[in-house]
């Protein structure tokens, strides 16, 4: 019998998700949605005034999140009741709940297809969901404890960041074929793919470094150095933002140049990362102090902070 993974084991490993009723919102309302996974719940920050907003209860101690391409549903993975959970952004209220078993954590959701894929840190594979039914349709083999999961913008391929194999898988949504298991750094845990669809960046844990891969050549082409403990990457004004998980930092590049460009000091155990759809700031979630930060993108300065539920990781895209 397959053992579950543990709320406790999620969190050494660098993982996590997160009530207050609130009220229904614009279809596109400019806020977060962080998973609290120590908490149980999902957290809701209005972003325009860096607070809480809401909370519905989510249980399972969820950890992964990623959004429809409309912006009003999130899909949500909780490992320790091995569901996937689907909620409803508008209405702030769970929808579905699908049982998947093994150890759910990476997701991502396809710009076009009605379809989310679940990365299953215990069978090693990737559980493609038709979200129209909230149903498995199909499985794909890839490396070792995949982790983060990505999509490129033009839909056609998949990447996985199999922690335990030092590699990320490239698979063909199309076939569900791997195309290719590319080497990267050690532990290779967040991934994220630029707009242009070209280039994948890896935040390495074991490695503390960040490994850039050409997707069309299937190879890195090269590296960043991190703080301890890298855990996610966002892009955002021609620069790449990391969280250092144990470094209480986010290190910031040039995406052009590979060359280090500022350590922000931020919190402890930044986690969860992403930029908003102007590239104006990026956002950080906080485990170990249960806020939300604001950076500043071009200036580089954390210029806000939200307090949310407990155990904010919020790994995935959250911003809506």
């Amino acid at each position: 019998m397959r053992k579950s993974l543990s709320a406790h084991r999620m969190l050494k490993l660098g993982l996590g998700l997160a009530v207050l009723n609130g009220s229904a919102l614009p279809a596109l309302a400019h806020e977060a949605l962080l998973t609290a996974q120590s908490a149980d719940s999902l957290s809701f920050v209005d972003l325009d005034t860096m607070k809480e907003s809401g909370r519905i209860s989510v249980t399972g101690k969820p950890a992964g999140i990623a959004l429809s391409p409309d912006k009003k549903t999130a899909y949500i993975t909780a490992p320790d009741s091995q569901d996937l959970v689907e909620v409803d952004a508008i209405s702030r209220t769970v929808k579905r709940r699908l049982h998947l078993g093994g150890g759910p954590l990476g997701i991502a959701a396809h710009p076009t297809r009605p379809e989310v894929y679940v990365a299953d840190w215990y069978t090693h594979e990737i559980h493609i969901i038709d979200t129209t039914k909230l149903a498995v349709i199909g499985d794909i083999k890839v490396g070792d404890s995949p982790s983060g999961l990505a999509v490129t913008p033009n839909g056609k391929l998949l990447l996985s960041a199999d922690r335990d194999s030092d590699a990320v898988s490239i698979v063909e949504v199309a076939t569900r074929k791997v195309l290719a298991s590319v080497p990267v750094g050690k532990r290779p845990f967040g991934i994220t793919i630029d707009d242009r669809g070209t280039r994948a960046y890896t935040a390495n844990v074991k490695s503390d470094d960040v490994s850039v891969i050409d997707i069309a050549a299937r190879k890195v082409v090269g590296s960043v150095p991190t703080g301890r403990r890298p855990y996610a990457v966002a892009l955002a004004q021609g620069r790449g933002f990391v969280t250092d998980q144990y470094g209480g930092t986010v290190t910031v590049f040039d995406q052009a140049t590979l060359a280090p460009v500022k350590r922000i000091d931020t919190c402890d155990h930044a986690e969860g990362i992403e930029a908003d759809a102007q590239e104006k700031n990026v956002y950080v979630s906080c485990w170990g102090e249960d806020v939300l930060l604001r950076i500043d993108a071009q200036k580089l300065l954390v210029t806000g902070k939200a307090a949310v539920a407990d155990g904010p990781r919020a790994f995935g895209t959250f911003l809506r």
